[in-house]
């Protein structure tokens, strides 16, 4: 459990919002009249609590669409007053903190580009010295919770009391149906090491197409996240950036409406702090049923390999040697050495499955 960061609940931002925050509003702020229309949408849905819009936006490369600037912030500002929404924004720089100050904004976050480097982060931090205002930390773009967590204690270290974490999921080398994949494990992690600080989901960065969106959404409901980022555009297909994982406000009304929480109001304060940590324990389990699942997956492609090239599938030297690797990594981690046997005992037993499987329909997993 980190010491460093101490963070207050997300009641305390002075934000009214129902069992999680939403926040929403387009990738980037194009025009006046996009931000406002945009805005008034979202506030007939009645669900949402904070407007965001990207206002400098850092792309991948040049050439594209990379936001409209200072001006921007007061298109933000004046739509949020006219819905009666509190305003966020990204800020990358010093400059960007200052501007962003200046013109009223409510909340500031940092992004995934920027966490990633504390070269970055340091100078927002300086910036950010002797202002009472909440900052949302977004997580790298390698799965590095230690460059996450730094993120965060260097923006405390500041001043700042009012944090919050926004899980976006993180680069994915691989080809996979996510623009960034969620790798759950990381925010569960997080919230181990810091129960008391709040975790935001950005499903639009998760899943880079409007399509799964609902779904991210859900799971990090079932998580126990405290609340959602999600794009939304008054016309998405013709947005210039990220127009494919932005929601028209209506679209979003619906993917809200069909969302469920699993969180339950304690009686105590021990009967919270007890909920919080099997919160905790049931994220871990989730994560874990999750790896497992990837293993025996692996096991198949290799029991599919094995049949290909005329290998047992029992291999009683591999089976040893990884054992006793698992054995001894188990000690080193303070757990019991019967105990560590005896869970591996059913893994191997179900990872041969799985080949078998895999080497009679040749679609694939481990050992």
């Amino acid at each position: 459990m980190s010491d460093a960061i101490k963070a207050e609940k997300l009641t305390s931002w002075g934000i009214p919002f129902d069992e999680y925050l939403v926040v929403s509003g387009p990738c980037s702020a194009e025009s006046e009249e996009q931000v406002l229309a945009t805005a008034k949408g979202l506030a007939e849905l009645g669900r949402v609590n904070m407007l965001r819009a990207g206002i400098w936006k850092p792309r991948t490369r040049p050439g594209s669409f990379e936001g409209v600037g200072k001006e921007g912030l007061y298109w933000l500002k004046q739509a949020g007053k006219e819905v009666g929404l509190p305003v966020t924004c990204e800020v990358a720089t010093p400059q960007h903190v200052e501007e962003a100050l200046e013109a009223g904004i409510d909340v500031l976050w940092i992004g995934a580009r920027t966490t990633v480097n504390p070269f970055s982060v340091q100078p927002i931090a300086d910036a950010l010295k002797g202002v009472d205002i909440p900052v949302m930390v977004k997580n790298p773009i390698n799965p590095d919770i230690e460059l996450w967590l730094g993120a965060l204690e260097r923006v405390q270290t500041s001043g700042i009391t009012k944090l919050a974490a926004i899980h976006r999921g993180f680069t994915a080398y691989k080809k996979s149906r996510f623009r960034n994949k969620p790798n759950w494990k990381i925010p569960i992690e997080l919230r181990r090491r810091v129960p008391s600080l709040p975790i935001i989901c950005d499903p639009s960065h998760i899943c880079g197409t409007r399509a799964l969106i609902q779904e991210v959404a859900q799971t990090a409901l079932d998580l126990t996240f405290d609340g959602l980022m999600i794009e939304s555009h008054i016309d998405p297909d013709s947005a210039l950036s990220d127009a494919k994982q932005q929601l028209k406000p209506k679209a979003l009304g619906k993917v809200l409406a069909a969302l469920q929480t699993k969180k339950e109001k304690a009686g105590s304060e021990q009967a919270a702090y007890l909920d919080n940590m099997r919160g905790i324990l049931d994220q871990i389990d989730t994560a874990l049923l999750g790896l497992i699942r990837q293993r025996m997956d692996v096991s198949r492609s290799i029991g599919a390999f094995k049949k290909a090239n005329g290998i047992s599938v029992y291999q009683p030297k591999r089976w040893k040697q990884t054992l006793q690797q698992r054995i001894r990594q188990g000690k080193e981690l303070g757990l019991d050495e019967d105990f560590v046997l005896r869970v591996y005992q059913y893994v191997h037993e179900e990872s041969i499955r799985h080949q078998e499987s895999g080497a009679s329909d040749l679609t694939g997993e481990r050992d």
